[in-house]
């Protein structure tokens, strides 16, 4: 459409240079990379239009029910949604992959490998989560729980990030995560670029030292562990985005929580690649009415995008936002609004070659799905206009990804042709 074109233009002089200093071997490997502030797939520029799906795995490990995973890449693929975020853990409990430390369960372990060979088939990239902060499917209290067992003596989940024993169960799932030979594809997880990045944590808290350093040790040890390993694949922290001590004049921007997390001193450690931010105005701001909810959208993406780009110099995606239907006087309309409103920050920030790479709704549920239903659910066939809302932004961000690779193939040319004329410009 040719009213996305000239606002374009600035973006793609900024990200001209970005790309043409991109390897060569990097070139058409297929895995997404960071540049400065920018994801580059293939040379050019990515923008992530995408859904939370952390029941995937769950699915696909009952074949009988793995349609459901195919009909949600197949209706996700077809609204122009190109990236995934799903669990690639449940520790002990309820059908678990790993039912005690280091011993998994294949059946489930080929569910996670039917996932990534369909979102393979369907082009769409994943971001894989490592292990949960909450209960649900074990999270770090089953990972303290096992080391109880082993005759550790701890007082605290929050231990899950102190104690040598526990770090050691994590390191060894990690371990066995990236190793994994993919029975359908035949292609180790650290080797597949169907995989964008690596979550070290879903949602990392430590109310327990909420001055920061135990996570932020944590995170340094664990992202130089995941690197030592695999170098092909971007790593993000799993950030909810609160700020913290290194940045006391922001804390005022959080809704009131201090869990020992500090988005800009997290996502500064190496290793590290991109940011994230979560964002749950229902909520965090659940006191306030719609309007107020929304203000306090606008001032927390503002500023997590701003910090991206200027303070971090990383990419920022927007890993989880949702409006949920279990809201009072809720309305289709309202969460149209809230998806509108990130939307429009994301595509503000791209086409003007800023860090505000993408954001991903939470949650992706095809029909047939009732007992997974929380209210923040989005069946694509069963909600018109959210769909819209959805296929509209794909096709923005898409028409961004072109208008650079046109003027990239223009600058081809021209470098191609002034070569046969032995460095002469064009016309001489």
């Amino acid at each position: 459409m040719k009213h996305f074109a000239f606002p374009l233009l600035v973006a793609v002089v900024v990200l001209l240079q970005a790309c043409f200093h991109a390897r060569q071997v990097e070139a058409g490997d297929g895995f997404v990379r960071a540049r400065g502030i920018q994801f580059l797939l293939n040379g050019s520029p990515y923008y992530a239009n995408g859904f939370n799906a952390y029941w995937l795995m769950y699915m696909a490990s009952d074949p009988s029910q793995r349609h459901k995973v195919s009909g949600a890449f197949r209706e996700a693929s077809s609204h122009g949604l190109t990236v995934a975020r799903t669990w690639a853990f449940s520790d002990g409990g309820y059908r678990p992959l790993q039912y005690s430390p280091g011993s998994y369960d294949e059946q489930m372990f080929q569910g996670l490998d039917f996932v990534i060979a369909e979102a393979r088939r369907y082009g769409i990239k994943l971001i894989l989560s490592l292990v949960n902060d909450y209960e649900n499917f074990g999270g770090k209290k089953q990972y303290v729980n096992w080391a109880r067992s082993r005759g550790q003596y701890l007082t605290s989940d929050d231990d899950f990030f102190r104690n040598a024993v526990v770090k050691g169960f994590y390191k060894n799932h990690v371990k066995t995560i990236l190793y994994r030979l993919n029975r359908f594809t035949g292609v180790h997880y650290k080797d597949d670029p169907t995989i964008m990045a690596w979550e070290l944590m879903n949602e990392p808290r430590c109310t327990s030292d909420t001055s920061g350093r135990t996570i932020q040790a944590w995170i340094i040890e664990m992202a130089s562990f995941v690197k030592s390993i695999d170098g092909n694949h971007l790593l993000e922290v799993g950030l909810e985005g609160f700020y913290g001590q290194s940045t006391p004049q922001r804390k005022r921007l959080n809704p009131g929580f201090n869990i020992g997390t500090d988005f800009i001193a997290n996502n500064r450690i190496p290793g590290i690649d991109f940011a994230t931010v979560h964002s749950y105005p229902d909520q965090w701001v659940s006191s306030s009415n719609d309007q107020s909810q929304l203000s306090f959208l606008n001032n927390w993406l503002n500023s997590h995008i701003q910090d991206a780009q200027y303070i971090l110099r990383k990419p920022l995606l927007l890993t989880e936002f949702g409006k949920s239907s279990k809201d009072p006087g809720f309305s289709s309309y309202q969460r149209d609004q809230l998806f509108n409103m990130v939307y429009y920050k994301v595509y503000a920030s791209a086409k003007r070659g800023g860090a505000a790479a993408g954001s991903l709704f939470w949650q992706l549920l095809t029909e047939g799905m009732d007992s997974f239903r929380d209210g923040y659910e989005v069946v694509l066939s069963q909600s018109p206009s959210t769909a819209n809302v959805i296929a509209y932004q794909s096709h923005k961000l898409y028409q961004i990804r072109k208008i650079f690779a046109r003027m990239r193939n223009i600058d081809r040319w021209n470098r191609a042709h002034a070569a046969h004329n032995g460095g002469r410009p064009n016309g001489s």
